[in-house]
């Protein structure tokens, strides 16, 4: 059975063109127990018209790239999104099994009595190979409006509260770049303090543990090793909180922290540090 549901345009007055465009495009196509060809003809469809797809059914999955694994049969969920990313799920937890990135190529074929799926990178060289003994929901969907979405509290917001007002980190601090370049990876915010002494900002959008202190602490050799002659670089961490474990580690380490939310770009209410 093939359900294709399309959406006209409104009838509302005051709707403005591109919005009745975008519900008169709006689509959903749905088919229920199909066969492989019919999935196969649908599949292509949708790569077409840049729709996510999802495949239910009982499958096997095999990725080969930077390591190698592979899941026997089994019902799984599989998504394929049209700026390439592939992903697949299972009952359990929040992230995929196997997933690929964005710029992957996606591929649909029938061999051996199998739909068959496959998500290919170049760069570095990684397959993803899904084959299903049985499809048993096939959807495809034209989700749109991902691009807009307006991400509030972000580590970029930290970044502009503190270049608009460096005291924010502490008084005197004068930023002198943004991912600054180290043999650890880029700092976010480079600078120095009110003594001249070169200072590692790194940020952090949500409450951090110990790794985010490890990270620091290398930021901080990296730029002491780069600078020599036991030059003096001191690192902070802005973030809204750190875990009791973080604090111990910045504290032996000498590194500082500074709480502050990425939404005010103020001292969080009730913040522990």
């Amino acid at each position: 059975m093939t359900d294709d549901e399309r959406v006209g345009e409104s009838g509302e007055s005051g709707e403005s063109h591109d919005h009745a465009e975008a519900n008169r495009r709006a689509h959903a196509v749905t088919l229920h127990r199909p066969t492989h060809r019919e999935v196969l003809w649908q599949v292509e469809e949708a790569f077409e018209r840049g729709d996510m797809v999802t495949l239910f059914g009982r499958c096997t999955v095999e990725y080969d790239g930077r390591a190698a694994s592979t899941l026997g049969l089994g019902n799984r969920l599989v998504i394929l999104k049209p700026d390439g990313a592939a992903l697949v799920h299972t009952d359990e937890k929040r992230t995929p099994v196997n997933w690929q990135p964005p710029g992957c190529e996606h591929h649909a074929a029938v061999r051996d009595g199998q739909f068959r799926i496959r998500s290919e990178r170049t760069t570095p060289a990684e397959t993803l190979d899904v084959r299903f003994e049985q499809v048993h929901q096939f959807s495809s969907l034209s989700v749109t409006g991902g691009r807009d979405l307006d991400l509030q509290g972000s580590e970029e917001d930290l970044r502009q509260h503190i270049l608009e007002d460096p005291d924010l980190v502490e008084p005197g601090f004068l930023p002198l770049s943004t991912e600054r370049q180290t043999s650890a990876g880029p700092v976010d915010i480079y600078g120095e303090d009110d003594d001249g002494r070169a200072v590692a900002v790194e940020l952090k959008r949500r409450r951090v543990g110990p790794s985010a202190a490890g990270q620091l602490q290398r930021y901080v050799a990296a730029l002491r090793e780069e600078f020599g002659d036991g030059a003096a670089v001191r690192g902070v961490l802005v973030a809204p909180s750190v875990t009791d474990r973080a604090a111990t580690l910045l504290a032996e380490r000498g590194l500082d922290f500074v709480a502050l939310d990425p939404t005010t770009g103020r001292p969080p209410e009730g913040s522990e540090d």
